[in-house]
This record gives structure tokens, sequence and C-alpha cells, in this order.
């Protein structure tokens, strides 16, 4: 892949202008930093029919999405915190990618970051998977810079869109030394959440993005970051993850628990070739006995079963009967990261208590 890379107001800050004379360097004002803006695609960067629009837009309804040119054309106001370069990884929504585009995005986001003339990224995305994203580079980037994923829940045609300054607030953020060594952050309705700990908790609300468990990390006021915490979970340089060699994951699947749930979508996951399950249970973890024994069945096949809750907060403990039968509790994970955080587990262990230290450290 050879993304376009629109170059905006980077030449100052790599050297590429004419040197002034000593005098005329004492005058000079401090250099800003220099962002990097992804662009993926999403609803920050779809179009509705007008103004009024506001869940029915984008390719569905045969309008084309806005290039990262465009994106960035449209908010000038970015320019005030940093020197600005783009590219256009991929132009998709968010529920059409796949683990291909991770991969793709992981190593081009470490390239970028290993740059010494590169101060931040940001990566504009659509929110449907956006944690999933967020937490999943969490686990792979290898740099402290600051890396801050951002979208919108209105199209750039809506009436109070919220594109324009989530990507200013996004900007300010990365550009902050402030932001160093906090992992990747999610930056949304002026609130910084930890990839760890956010999670999407309404369809279409612009306040979606709430960390129930974790907390917020801190607010942008004014584009000016406000941190109230630091994350405490292994991620970025602290990880032990690495994504540079890889060409694929190996497959997990989840498994939703219901009243009444059996154990035929284990088992069918199992035959699709799963090297591991996530059971979302009720409650703390709880399940059917059929589908405990499903889930038996597949770990004695050698398929990691990790155990965790449809509930939206809270921790999965390790407990007794789970522990026992070789499971891995999910901690505070929701299923869809435990799924992620599973996946990379699987590169480098099958052993349940090691898989259990991975579920505990991040």
């Amino acid at each position: 892949m050879n993304p376009k890379k629109i170059a905006l107001t980077f030449l100052s800050a790599i050297g590429l202008l004419g040197g002034a004379g000593q005098a005329g360097a004492q005058t000079q004002t401090p250099a800003k930093p220099n962002v990097v803006i992804l662009a993926t695609g999403g609803t920050i960067a779809s179009r509705g029919a007008d103004s009024l629009a506001l869940t029915d837009y984008g390719l569905s309804k045969g309008l084309k999405p806005v290039g990262v040119e465009a994106l960035v054309a449209a908010v000038p106001e970015i320019e005030k915190f940093a020197n600005i370069t783009g590219e256009q990884i991929f132009n998709v929504g968010s529920s059409k990618l796949g683990i291909d585009n991770w991969l793709t995005l992981a190593k081009r986001t470490n390239e970028i970051l290993a740059s010494k003339n590169v101060d931040g990224v940001v990566i504009t995305h659509g929110t449907d998977t956006l944690e999933e994203t967020a937490y999943f580079l969490n686990l792979v980037v290898k740099s402290a810079k600051p890396v801050v994923l951002v979208g919108s829940m209105r199209p750039s045609t809506g009436m109070s869109a919220d594109g324009p300054l989530n990507l200013v607030n996004a900007v300010a953020l990365a550009a902050s030394p402030s932001a160093r060594d906090k992992g990747v952050m999610v930056s949304m309705n002026e609130v910084i959440g930890s990839a760890f700990s956010v999670t999407k908790t309404n369809t279409t609300n612009v306040a979606t993005f709430k960390s129930l468990d974790g907390g917020d990390l801190g607010y942008m006021q004014n584009s000016t970051p406000f941190f109230v915490a630091q994350p405490l979970k292994r991620h970025t340089v602290h990880s032990e993850f690495d994504v540079s060699g890889l060409q694929k994951l190996p497959r997990v699947d989840i498994n939703y628990t219901t009243l009444g749930s059996d154990g035929v979508l284990i088992d069918a996951a199992v035959a699709a070739g799963a090297r591991g399950i996530v059971n979302a249970g009720v409650g703390h973890a709880n399940m059917p006995e059929v589908t405990m024994q499903s889930l038996k069945a597949a770990q004695q096949k050698g398929v990691a079963v990790v155990v965790g809750s449809r509930t939206v907060s809270g921790i999965v403990t390790p407990t007794g009967p789970f522990t026992e039968a070789g499971f891995v509790s999910s901690m505070m994970h929701t299923a869809q990261k435990a799924r992620i955080l599973l996946m990379l587990g699987l590169t480098r262990t099958s052993d349940p208590k090691e898989l259990q230290r991975i579920f505990e450290q991040y």
C-alpha cells in the first residue's frame, strides 16, 4: 500500500525552509510540534443528503466519503497547535474493517512514530469499532509519543456536527507534551479516554464514549488537555506484543450467553478453527451447564477459553470452577476487548496461567 501523503505545513518543522542568520534565529518563535493525521474513514468523513440527515448518510446513500485533504482543510484551526501532514490509510466505515486493516494501521503508525520529526499521531476512525482499534493499538504501538483516536457521531454535513471540534481537540492533545506515555487515547466530546477502559455506550448520542469503571484520563477545555489520571495497565512501549512480523492473528470468537443458551455456537467456532473463545456470560461470568460443557470440550481440544460477562462494567475475577477447568478470567475487559487481548496473547503462549497473567497486567 502506498498511501497518498498530503503535506500541509510541515516544511519548517523538518528543516526544508531556507536557514536564517543567527540574528534571525534569535527572534524565531518556538517550533510547533509535528502531528500526522492518519485517516481511515467513518462518520467524521461522511456526507449526508442534508443537514438533518444525522443517522442516514454515507456510501449507502451514494455519497462518497471525504478524503483526508478535505477533512483537514475544513478545520484550519488545527494548525494553531501543530504542523500537520495527512495520510489516507483507507476510507471505510469502521463496521467494515478487518484484522488486515488493523495490521496495516499498526505497522504504519509505528513507522511514523519512529521518525524524530514526528511528535504525535491522530487517527480519524468510525465510532462503531473505535474502542477496539484503540485497544489493539494500545497493545502494539511501540512509542511513548501520543496516539489519539477521534471520530464523530454526526456526519460532516450534519447540523451541529461534532467532528470539527473533536478533530481540533485530538490534534491539540497529540501535540501536547503532557500526553506522552499515556497509552493510546480516545478524544471525543471534550473527554480524554484510555483505550483500556473507554467504550461506546449509546447508538447515536455525541456523549456515547464512557469509561464506566476505569474513569476518564482527563478533559479538553479550550483545546487544552487537563489530565486527572494515569493509566496503570501495561501499554505501548511497556507491552510485550509485537506485530511487525505478523500477517494475521489467531481466530478468536465470542459466545454471547443468554437464558437457555446451549453450546452449539461454541462447537461451531471450534469446527471453524477458533484458537480461542471468549464466553460473554451472565453476571459474574455465569452460564448454563450445557454451555460450560462445550467450553470444557473446546479447552480439551487445545482452544483457549476466556470467561467474561455480557454486563457493561465490573470485574470477572478468577474463581474455582473456571480456574479448575483451565479457563482464563477476563478481569475488567469487555468481551470485544478480551477477544483482542486473547488474539495477541495467543501469539505468545497458550498456557492458561500465562494468559491469566496477561489479562491481569493489560
